[in-house]
């Protein structure tokens, strides 16, 4: 629920939540670390397929999705994305949570400030430099199994892009990552020894048919709060969790 709701309304993508608690739930079960921490991010990418489709629908209705922006940042996150899950078959365990807290702590900080760090008036014109920046976004968020709200919004925010615009659009990059990354994480995990029963490839199907309904009902909820509220607080309060969660997964 908190998963989907986070998804509509801050744009940072219910990963941001559910990987850090499935690393942690399936240590419990007593998987191994490095399993886990693979299990973690690929089970969450499945889950934000719906979740982004939910969410990109309702910011739809209101008419902030940038279809623009999508044509030209779109097919640079698929094929980030798709490095970014094929990359799963050589990084380690511990290479995923150092990428998830070091990551985390920066997005944490940058929700937390109160001004927008902006770098330029606009986006920039040259479309290569466009296409690298949505590129390595789409790498990032794959391999930390989030949407690409988490990045993508506060980038578009530092060239000037209008915040509910910023956060629609992202809904849709999020399924453009979460896509590509679960096929590559699939393809990773296939063969590997030691993981829990109903996964494919790195992909828990208990997990994300457990967690997927759910965030995927809460989603526009989420969305229509976005409009309603102003989040700023809510947002700080957020990057504290942020923080705390990010630093707990580097010292694992």
């Amino acid at each position: 629920m908190i998963g989907g709701i986070l998804a509509g309304l801050l744009g940072v993508g219910g990963g941001i939540v559910i990987v850090p608690v499935l690393f942690w739930v399936l240590k419990t079960f007593q998987i191994s670390p490095d399993h886990a921490s693979h299990l973690a991010v690929a089970t969450s990418l499945a889950t934000i397929i719906p979740t982004s489709i939910s969410s990109m629908r309702a910011h739809a209705k209101r008419g902030t999705v940038d279809r623009d922006l999508l044509k030209l940042w779109g097919p640079a996150v698929f094929v980030g994305a798709l490095i970014g899950g094929g990359l799963a078959k050589v990084v380690s365990g511990d290479a995923l949570r150092t990428i998830f807290g070091v990551v985390g702590i920066l997005v944490a900080v940058n929700m937390a400030i109160p001004k927008t760090l902006v770098i330029s008036e606009s986006l920039p014109s040259n479309g290569f430099v466009n296409r690298a920046i949505a590129a390595v976004i789409g790498v990032i968020s794959s391999l930390m199994g989030i949407g690409g709200g988490t990045l993508s919004v506060p980038t578009l925010s530092a060239f000037s892009f209008p915040a509910h615009r910023a956060v629609g659009t992202a809904a849709a990059l999020g399924f453009l990552i979460a896509v590509p990354g679960v096929a590559g994480f699939i393809y990773a995990g296939l063969g590997v020894k030691g993981l829990p029963p109903g996964s494919l490839g790195y992909v828990s199907l208990p997990a994300a048919l457990i967690i997927a309904p759910v965030s995927y009902l809460c989603a526009p909820l989420g969305a229509r709060l976005a409009h309603a509220l102003d989040a700023r607080n809510l947002k700080r309060a957020f990057a504290v969790f942020l923080a705390i969660t990010a630093v707990r997964m580097l010292m694992s």
